[in-house]
C-alpha cells in the first residue's frame, strides 16, 4: 500500500533539492547555452541536469514508476504508476533571469492524478498534495479564493509559442477579460499559475497549447485546494488535451461560459 503523503514529502525534497541546482547556475548562465526545440522553444544543460537529478531521485523511492518528461530522458511507462515532470517550467524566464519558474512533478495512477508538487525556485515556495489531502503552501494549508465573480477575479493566463491557430479568438478572449475583470497577468510558467490559483492569488487562469507536464502537479494541487478544471469544451480531457480552464469553484462556470464562448469552434 502507497503511502501517499510520505511519498510526496519525500518528492518536496526532491523539487528543493533540483531548485537548488538551478539556482546555482543562473549565476553561471550564459546565452551560449541556449538549444532551440522548436518555433521560440529553448531548453537549456539546466533543465537537462535538472531533469536527471529529478528522475534518478523519483526511480530510487517508487522503481516501479514509468516517466513522461519534457526533456525525454526517461519515456518509460510504467503499469500503474507514471511521474510527469516538467524539471524547468518558465524556461525562456530562467534564460532571460526573470521569476517565475518552478520544478513541477506529478503522479499519475493509471492515468489519473494522485499527488502534485510545484517548487517555484525565485521565491522557494513549495505547493504541495497528495491524495485525500488538502493542498499546502510551505507547511501551510492553502485554499482558493471565494470572490464569486469575473468582473471581482485577477486572471492568469500564458500565450503559445508556436501554435497560433486560435490567435484571433484568443486575443478576442483576453479583451473580454481585461475590459470585465481586475486584470490578466501572463508569468510565463502554467505550473505556478495553477499554483497560484491554488492558493488564491489568482482566481481563474485558461491556456492552449499544453503538455502533460505543464499541468498535472498544479492541476492537482489546485483541484485539493477546492478548484475545478476542465477543456475549453467543459470535458476532463485537460491533462492530455492541450487546453486548460482553471478556476475557483464558484467562478468556474462563468469563466468557462466565456472562454467557450471565444474559443470553441472557432
Amino acid at each position: 500500500m502507497i503511502d501517499y503523503k510520505h511519498l510526496c514529502l519525500q518528492v518536496c525534497d526532491i523539487s528543493k533539492q533540483a531548485g537548488e541546482f538551478i539556482r546555482k547556475e543562473a549565476d553561471a548562465f550564459s546565452a551560449k547555452s541556449i538549444e532551440v526545440k522548436g518555433l521560440h522553444n529553448f531548453v537549456t544543460y539546466v533543465d537537462k541536469g535538472a531533469e536527471k537529478l529529478i528522475i534518478e531521485r523519483l526511480h530510487e523511492i517508487l522503481p516501479e514508476a514509468g516517466f513522461i518528461a519534457e526533456e525525454g530522458t526517461n519515456t518509460t511507462r510504467g503499469e500503474q504508476f507514471d511521474w510527469v515532470i516538467d524539471p524547468l517550467d518558465g524556461t525562456t524566464n530562467f534564460i532571460h533571469g526573470l521569476p517565475p519558474h518552478a520544478v513541477s512533478i506529478g503522479l499519475l495512477e493509471n492515468n489519473r492524478p494522485v499527488l502534485g508538487v510545484v517548487y517555484e525556485v525565485t521565491l522557494d515556495e513549495c505547493f504541495y498534495a497528495w491524495k485525500d489531502s488538502a493542498a499546502y503552501l510551505n507547511g501551510k494549508e492553502i485554499q482558493v479564493s471565494d470572490r464569486a465573480k469575473v468582473q471581482d477575479a485577477l486572471i492568469a493566463t500564458g500565450f503559445p509559442y508556436c501554435d497560433y491557430h486560435l490567435m484571433r479568438s484568443y486575443i478576442d478572449c483576453l479583451e473580454y477579460f481585461l475590459r470585465h475583470s481586475h486584470g490578466v497577468r501572463r508569468l510565463g510558467s502554467a505550473a505556478v499559475d495553477l499554483a497560484y490559483v491554488a492558493c488564491g492569488r489568482f482566481e481563474a487562469f485558461y491556456e492552449y497549447g499544453l503538455s502533460p507536464w505543464d499541468v498535472v502537479g498544479g492541476a492537482f494541487i489546485l483541484q485539493q485546494a477546492g478548484g475545478r478544471l476542465s477543456d475549453f469544451s467543459g470535458s476532463g480531457n485537460f491533462i492530455f488535451g492541450k487546453e486548460l480552464v482553471a478556476a475557483n469553484n464558484v467562478i468556474f462556470d462563468e469563466f468557462l461560459e466565456t472562454v467557450k464562448q471565444y474559443l470553441i469552434h472557432h
